[in-house]
């Protein structure tokens, strides 16, 4: 495959995005109920927060991904849109209020996430094994994703999640090894496969996310898929990093679709359960396929046998 070239950091904002990054625009009355649910029970979610490319067809389709303990991070991570600073108190009625919009909003599958709130002893993982519960009482049909923090690797704070015992587990790696300290500021790569890693081992299903775009190199993304397969992750996702604002990181480059089929067919290849990868993928993105075990692989043969029949 011929290599496409890097746009320069410096010249990035006077380059018109390619035609592959074009979203639709929030419309429609499922994504004006979503909002007003949203409003109405004074909820957080990470699709506004981290400023999502999708979330106009997710809420259309009548899901959200809501991130509980509040809306500010503790972590200063150099991609996240979320705002860092000194949160808020622990609001202990949360757990019931996300259980009863999911309820409101009758969705099949969810997905919940949420700041890093490293200031509390537990990590914020009480709340998290309380929403979980809560969420599974009212809504016993609904299958559930927890897109967990590291919880500095504490293994009591990790067991919280899985005696809750979600559908899938996802953490993300974010970035190659070599551009961690730069993208992740307070965490550390090994510490999170690690802590994939203890999820696995403890029987669930493990989920992890890359963004590309940031500087690294394709060999670095090879091996990154290559750590999460040998830590036994069972979905990846891989898509296209977007800056925020002008205070967060510089696109490197805007990586052609042609690649992300690449680092899909590899991460099959390795093993991998579930490989979503394309430039507007992000971490919840058609994540209620991610919970069925086989089904990644079976698109993927499908996908691949419509591409020989066309050629």
């Amino acid at each position: 495959m011929k290599e496409l070239p890097i746009i320069d950091p410096v010249v990035e904002q006077k380059i018109k995005k390619p035609d592959w990054l074009r979203v639709k625009l929030p419309i429609g009355e499922s994504y004006r109920h979503v909002r007003s649910l949203v409003d109405t029970h004074k909820l957080h979610t990470i699709c506004e927060s981290g400023n999502c490319p999708n979330m106009g067809e997710c809420w259309g389709e009548g899901t959200a991904t809501f991130m509980i303990l509040g809306n500010i991070c503790t972590r200063s991570c150099g991609f996240c849109a979320v705002a860092t600073g000194r949160p808020e108190a622990v609001d202990w009625d949360e757990p019931q209020r996300v259980a009863e919009a999911i309820n409101l909003m009758k969705v099949k599958h969810a997905v919940i996430t949420s700041v890093d709130r490293d200031e509390l002893p537990d990590g914020g993982s009480t709340i998290w094994y309380n929403t979980i519960k809560a969420v599974k009482a009212l809504n016993p049909s609904t299958t559930l994703e927890t897109l967990i923090p590291d919880f500095r690797g504490i293994d009591d704070q990790i067991q919280r999640i899985v005696d809750a015992a979600p559908e899938v587990v996802s953490h993300n790696i974010e970035t190659v090894e070599e551009l961690t300290r730069k993208v992740r500021i307070q965490a550390k790569y090994w510490r999170s496969m690690e802590v994939l890693r203890k999820l696995k081992l403890s029987g669930m299903r493990t989920k992890s996310g890359i963004m590309l775009g940031l500087g690294e190199k394709k060999d670095e993304v090879i091996q990154t898929i290559k750590d999460l397969a040998d830590n036994g992750v069972d979905v990846i996702t891989i898509g296209q990093y977007l800056q925020p604002t002008k205070k967060h990181l510089s696109v490197n480059r805007f990586v052609h679709p042609d690649e992300f089929k690449e680092y899909k067919e590899i991460g099959y290849s390795l093993g991998i359960d579930y490989v979503e990868s394309g430039p507007l993928v992000r971490s919840s993105y058609h994540s209620e396929k991610h919970v069925i075990p086989g089904y990644g692989k079976q698109l993927w043969e499908k996908e691949k046998s419509m591409l020989i029949g066309n050629n």
